[in-house]
Protein backbone atom coordinates (compact mmCIF):
# COMPACT_ATOMS: atom_id res chain seq x y z
CA UNK A 1 0.00 0.00 0.00
CA UNK A 2 1.11 3.16 -0.60
CA UNK A 3 0.78 6.63 0.93
CA UNK A 4 1.22 9.72 -1.35
CA UNK A 5 -0.91 12.34 0.83
CA UNK A 6 0.04 13.22 4.50
CA UNK A 7 -3.52 13.98 6.57
CA UNK A 8 -2.85 16.77 9.27
CA UNK A 9 -4.48 15.35 12.63
CA UNK A 10 -4.13 18.10 15.37
CA UNK A 11 -2.05 17.33 18.24
CA UNK A 12 -3.52 15.38 21.05
CA UNK A 13 -2.88 13.11 24.06
CA UNK A 14 -5.02 9.77 23.87
CA UNK A 15 -4.41 7.13 26.51
CA UNK A 16 -3.76 3.38 25.34
CA UNK A 17 -4.62 0.90 27.37
CA UNK A 18 -4.56 -3.20 27.05
CA UNK A 19 -6.76 -5.42 29.10
CA UNK A 20 -7.35 -8.84 28.93
CA UNK A 21 -10.84 -8.62 27.91
CA UNK A 22 -11.06 -5.96 25.44
CA UNK A 23 -15.34 -6.50 24.83
CA UNK A 24 -16.07 -6.55 28.44
CA UNK A 25 -13.54 -2.83 28.91
CA UNK A 26 -15.62 -1.87 25.97
CA UNK A 27 -18.85 -2.18 27.61
CA UNK A 28 -17.80 -0.76 30.92
CA UNK A 29 -16.26 2.11 29.71
CA UNK A 30 -19.77 2.66 27.82
CA UNK A 31 -21.44 1.66 30.85
CA UNK A 32 -19.73 3.46 33.87
CA UNK A 33 -17.95 6.38 32.22
CA UNK A 34 -20.59 7.16 29.21
CA UNK A 35 -18.12 6.71 26.36
CA UNK A 36 -19.33 6.03 23.02
CA UNK A 37 -17.52 3.35 21.03
CA UNK A 38 -16.03 4.55 17.32
CA UNK A 39 -15.36 1.20 16.35
CA UNK A 40 -13.30 -2.10 16.86
CA UNK A 41 -11.31 -4.56 14.82
CA UNK A 42 -11.85 -7.62 15.46
CA UNK A 43 -8.41 -10.45 15.06
CA UNK A 44 -10.48 -13.31 12.41
CA UNK A 45 -10.33 -16.77 13.79
CA UNK A 46 -9.58 -15.26 17.47
CA UNK A 47 -12.11 -13.19 17.99
CA UNK A 48 -9.83 -10.80 19.83
CA UNK A 49 -9.68 -6.81 19.97
CA UNK A 50 -6.53 -5.77 18.30
CA UNK A 51 -7.58 -2.15 18.33
CA UNK A 52 -10.52 -0.33 19.30
CA UNK A 53 -11.33 3.32 19.83
CA UNK A 54 -13.82 5.05 22.21
CA UNK A 55 -14.61 8.43 22.84
CA UNK A 56 -15.22 10.59 25.99
CA UNK A 57 -15.76 13.32 26.31
CA UNK A 58 -13.05 15.62 23.84
CA UNK A 59 -10.45 12.38 24.02
CA UNK A 60 -10.47 9.14 22.26
CA UNK A 61 -9.77 6.01 24.77
CA UNK A 62 -7.91 3.67 22.60
CA UNK A 63 -7.68 -0.35 23.77
CA UNK A 64 -6.66 -3.60 22.68
CA UNK A 65 -6.75 -7.10 24.00
CA UNK A 66 -3.36 -8.31 25.54
CA UNK A 67 -0.78 -9.69 22.65
CA UNK A 68 2.28 -10.54 24.55
CA UNK A 69 4.43 -11.28 21.64
CA UNK A 70 3.98 -8.08 20.66
CA UNK A 71 4.59 -6.39 23.83
CA UNK A 72 0.86 -5.20 24.40
CA UNK A 73 0.68 -6.35 28.14
CA UNK A 74 -2.20 -5.82 30.41
CA UNK A 75 -1.56 -4.66 34.16
CA UNK A 76 -2.12 -8.75 35.63
CA UNK A 77 0.26 -9.53 33.34
CA UNK A 78 3.01 -7.08 34.70
CA UNK A 79 2.27 -6.66 38.73
CA UNK A 80 -0.47 -3.69 38.04
CA UNK A 81 0.07 -0.36 36.51
CA UNK A 82 1.70 2.77 38.01
CA UNK A 83 -0.01 4.69 35.48
CA UNK A 84 -3.48 6.62 36.77
CA UNK A 85 -6.06 8.04 34.80
CA UNK A 86 -8.12 10.86 35.62
CA UNK A 87 -11.74 11.38 34.76
CA UNK A 88 -13.85 14.09 35.33
CA UNK A 89 -17.89 13.79 35.10
CA UNK A 90 -20.82 15.76 36.00
CA UNK A 91 -21.58 13.95 39.10
CA UNK A 92 -18.34 12.10 40.90
CA UNK A 93 -20.53 10.30 43.14
CA UNK A 94 -22.73 8.94 40.61
CA UNK A 95 -20.03 7.67 38.45
CA UNK A 96 -18.25 6.30 41.01
CA UNK A 97 -21.15 4.00 42.48
CA UNK A 98 -21.83 2.84 39.32
CA UNK A 99 -18.40 2.10 38.76
CA UNK A 100 -18.41 -0.19 42.06
CA UNK A 101 -21.42 -1.79 40.94
CA UNK A 102 -20.00 -2.72 37.71
CA UNK A 103 -17.31 -4.70 39.55
CA UNK A 104 -14.62 -1.32 40.33
CA UNK A 105 -12.78 -1.31 43.53
CA UNK A 106 -12.85 1.46 45.27
CA UNK A 107 -8.66 2.88 46.33
CA UNK A 108 -10.32 5.79 47.82
CA UNK A 109 -13.38 6.88 48.86
CA UNK A 110 -14.90 10.14 46.89
CA UNK A 111 -14.43 13.38 49.09
CA UNK A 112 -13.75 16.93 48.76
CA UNK A 113 -9.31 17.53 48.30
CA UNK A 114 -7.50 20.74 48.93
CA UNK A 115 -6.89 21.67 44.95
CA UNK A 116 -11.05 21.82 44.03
CA UNK A 117 -11.96 18.95 43.37
CA UNK A 118 -13.99 16.80 45.04
CA UNK A 119 -12.49 13.11 44.08
CA UNK A 120 -11.97 9.18 44.60
CA UNK A 121 -10.14 6.34 43.23
CA UNK A 122 -11.36 3.26 41.62
CA UNK A 123 -9.17 0.14 39.79
CA UNK A 124 -11.39 -1.09 37.29
CA UNK A 125 -12.06 -4.36 36.71
CA UNK A 126 -9.51 -4.62 33.99
CA UNK A 127 -6.42 -3.49 36.68
CA UNK A 128 -6.55 0.32 35.37
CA UNK A 129 -7.04 2.93 38.28
CA UNK A 130 -9.08 5.87 37.97
CA UNK A 131 -9.42 9.17 39.43
CA UNK A 132 -13.27 10.13 38.98
CA UNK A 133 -13.84 13.83 40.00
CA UNK A 134 -15.84 16.71 39.94
CA UNK A 135 -14.74 20.17 39.81
CA UNK A 136 -15.97 22.08 42.98
CA UNK A 137 -13.91 24.87 43.44
CA UNK A 138 -11.57 26.84 40.89
CA UNK A 139 -8.50 27.96 42.63
CA UNK A 140 -4.87 29.44 41.98
CA UNK A 141 -1.87 27.45 42.35
CA UNK A 142 -0.77 29.23 45.12
CA UNK A 143 -4.04 28.59 47.17
CA UNK A 144 -3.48 24.72 46.16
CA UNK A 145 -0.22 25.00 47.76
CA UNK A 146 -0.96 26.92 50.99
CA UNK A 147 -3.77 24.40 51.56
CA UNK A 148 -1.87 21.13 51.01
CA UNK A 149 0.63 23.01 53.53
CA UNK A 150 -1.85 23.50 55.65
CA UNK A 151 -3.14 20.05 55.42
CA UNK A 152 -0.12 18.56 55.58
CA UNK A 153 0.88 20.24 58.78
CA UNK A 154 -2.24 18.62 60.10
Amino acid sequence: MSHTKSVSVPVQLSSYLTVRDAAAAIDFYVTVFGATEAFRLVEPGSGKIGHAELTLGGSILMLSDEYPDFGALAPESVGGSPVKLHLYVENVEATFSAALKAGAVELRPVKDQFFGDRSGMIEDPFGHCWFIASKVETISPSEMQRRWADEASG
